[in-house]
């Protein structure tokens, strides 16, 4: 439902990276009153890189962290470029930059505050600030008059900040937590145990033996950054029989990378025994093994939880049904053309919240929830991949709740190009392709016109 009602609210916006970005700015185009509430120094969220990970726990086991970003030095994204902007700000090659298709991260966050700067956005950012919690005030109350009550901290003050609003936008992002496996002897392996989201250079692991568990594309291009300075490279995997083409000649061309099948246990003293019966004496382990929402901030008397990283109950991945629209989540999606769908999600939360667009009723949205879940664990898709979309119709279902366009058929294209690149040439795929023809389709659509470049 559409109508011309524009109810300007006070908004929280917890996060300045993607999601949070371009829900500040939908908002503020409906009127409404922004607060950005962001506990680094910049804009950026995950690509803010921080090379500083020296007081954060190994194995990310605080409840707050004390690293947001997770990534690595030598890190480049994997999609390319030309899919990756919103909708009426493309993601341009600049000079005297990163002009690579794949570029490095800081491209990436050079955009971020490229789109910050654009949109006059800055001005609503309150940096250094920590949300330490976000809880309902008289939450008995459910409906359009229910607000909520912020607690933050400025990081140079202990001083705890209270304030109330009618809305709050959870944009925390979701690479951040560490997700850790369970086997058997973890908790007591004598050597160095750490996950990914703190790994930053090689150089610490020179001449060590390090097991990499996960051959996700973290554990992949780990794995291929180390094997120029670790004595050996043993990666663990799911399945030895279901690897890549791309990874399969990884291993082949280098004497120092094994590939193993799952961890069974850990010996104390540093044995790592697989579960086909092999083992390695290892110095260190590095789970790559992916993250875990978290919104430890978040008190909604128990209507939204997290369980085993299925997020809900959210209709559509963004609002929980008896707290919509004052409570939304953007960004929780996972395998989809991101900045895009922030964007959608964005504009139907604003427009929501300004009366131009109403939710179905509740049970609708929770009818939903149901059959959504009912249709993954037919699929047989375990709880913890509950917001992995790989879906592209999916996402443009998702735009016509708002009227917000398509994808285009070249950014899909695009995206696919690359997925089949990067799994027969792993090592290449960022620097050699033969999509030249949908890349000068795409450069002469309207996503790249509109600017007048």
């Amino acid at each position: 439902m559409v109508s011309e009602v524009n109810l300007s609210k006070n908004v929280c916006v917890i996060g300045a990276g993607p999601s949070g970005l371009v829900a500040a700015r939908e908002l503020r185009k409906e009127g409404h009153s922004v607060v950005v509430l962001e506990q680094k120094h910049d804009v950026g969220g995950q690509w803010l890189y921080d090379p500083n990970v020296e007081e954060e726990d190994p194995l990310g086991k605080n409840k707050f962290l004390e690293v947001h970003s997770s990534i690595y030095e030598s890190l480049r994204i994997v999609s390319p470029r030309e899919i990756m902007g919103y909708t009426d700000f493309p993601f341009l090659v600049k000079k005297g930059r990163d002009m690579r298709r794949f570029p490095g991260h800081k491209e990436l966050w050079l955009y971020l505050k490229d789109f910050t700067d654009h949109f006059g956005l800055r001005e609503m950012i309150r940096f250094n600030t920590r949300v330490e919690y976000v809880g309902m005030l008289d939450y008995e109350e459910f409906g359009n008059g229910l607000k909520w009550v912020v607690k933050s901290k400025e990081k140079k003050h202990e001083k705890m900040v209270e304030e109330v609003f009618d809305a709050v936008v959870v944009a925390t992002g979701h690479y951040s937590h560490p997700r850790l496996p369970a086997i058997k002897g973890m908790s007591t392996w004598k050597r160095k145990q750490m996950h990914s989201h703190v790994y930053r250079v090689p150089e610490p692991f020179r001449d060590e033996v390090v097991v990499i568990v996960g051959n996700s594309m973290s554990g992949q291009d780990i794995s291929m950054e180390l094997v120029a300075v670790a004595k050996e490279v043993h990666l663990s995997t799911k399945s030895i029989d279901n690897i890549s083409v791309g990874l399969s000649n990884v291993i082949s061309k280098h004497n120092n990378l094994y590939l193993h099948a799952q961890i069974d246990f850990l010996e104390e003293e540093g044995r790592v025994i697989f579960v086909d019966g092999s083992w390695v004496d290892a110095d260190t382990i590095l789970y790559c093994t992916g993250y875990s929402y978290t919104f430890p901030f978040l008190d909604t008397k128990g209507i939204v939880d997290v369980d085993d990283d299925r997020v809900g109950p959210l209709y559509e991945h963004t609002f929980p049904p008896t707290l919509a629209p004052s409570l939304s989540f953007i960004g929780i999606p996972r395998k989809l053309i991101g900045f895009p769908f922030f964007e959608s999600q964005a504009k139907w939360m604003a427009q929501l919240l300004s009366g131009k667009r109403s939710l179905p009723p509740r049970d609708e949205m929770m009818q939903w929830i149901k059959d959504f879940y009912k249709s993954r664990d037919a699929a047989g898709i375990p709880k913890h991949n509950t917001h992995d979309i790989a879906n592209f119709e999916y996402c443009d279902r998702y735009g016509d709740h708002v009227g917000f366009p398509h994808l285009e058929e070249w950014r899909k294209q695009l995206c696919l190009s690359a997925l089949v690149n990067a799994d027969a040439n792993l090592e290449t795929y960022r620097d050699s392709w033969d999509d030249d023809e949908l890349l000068q389709e795409a450069l002469k659509s309207p996503h790249f016109t509109q600017l007048g470049v």
